[in-house]
Order: C-alpha cells, then structure tokens, then sequence
C-alpha cells in the first residue's frame, strides 16, 4: 500500500523505535501512548484490518503469542506477590473498522500497560 503509515515504517522509510522484528513482523513503540507501555505488532505484509488476515491463523496467532514476550520485556507482564496475587499486567487490543475504532487502516495489535492510572486517558 503507497500511502500506508505502517507499510512504510515496516519498510524503514520511516523510523520507529523497535522492540521486535523479524521476517514477518514488527513491534514498535506507539508514538501516541494511551499509558507507560503502548506497544504496537502489525505484519510486514499489509492487511487492512483483521477481518482481511482471517485467512492467515498462523500470522495472527504469532502475533498474539508475541505479546506475552513483550510485556515481560516491557515489565508489565502479570506476576505474583508472596501470596500468590496477581500483579501487574497488560491487555491486547485490534480495532477493526471504522465502528471498532480502527485508525490506521493496517492491522496492528496494541499491547498496553504499566502502572495506573491510566484507564480511559489518551
């Protein structure tokens, strides 16, 4: 897609700040962050929204099993005090479509957490 934000970033035609790469996707810090860790995955291979990806299982299921890695790599993956309590954490997010909030039309998983408040603030 000429004129697709992610597309070029993908491409390095425009530059992110990375956490992840590899041959089939990128994780990059979200340049507008709705709290202390805002992470965003999108495949290399443009897809406009998740409906367009359904087609590719493999793809999306690397894409959520990556945010796990990138939570712990962020510090905000779920973990456990003595008594055994969960802390910390993180939630995973796609928007698609224009009624699900989609802004950029290239799938794209945000993962986004750390510590609040930060619930509802953009």
């Amino acid at each position: 897609m000429e004129n697709c934000i992610f597309c070029k970033i993908a491409e390095k035609k425009i530059p992110s700040t990375a956490v992840y790469e590899d041959d089939e996707l990128l994780a990059f810090k979200d340049i507008n962050p709705a709290a202390p860790v805002h992470l965003l995955v999108i495949p290399k291979q443009h897809f406009a929204t998740l409906q367009d990806a359904a087609g590719e299982p493999e793809l999306l299921g690397k894409m959520l099993a990556l945010a796990p890695r990138l939570a712990e790599e962020a510090g905000c993956a779920v973990g456990y005090d003595a008594d055994g309590k969960p802390v910390r954490g993180y939630k995973t997010l796609i928007n698609s479509g224009p009624d699900g909030g989609q802004e950029v039309y290239h799938l794209h998983l945000h993962v986004i957490g750390g510590a609040h408040p930060w619930r509802g603030q953009r």
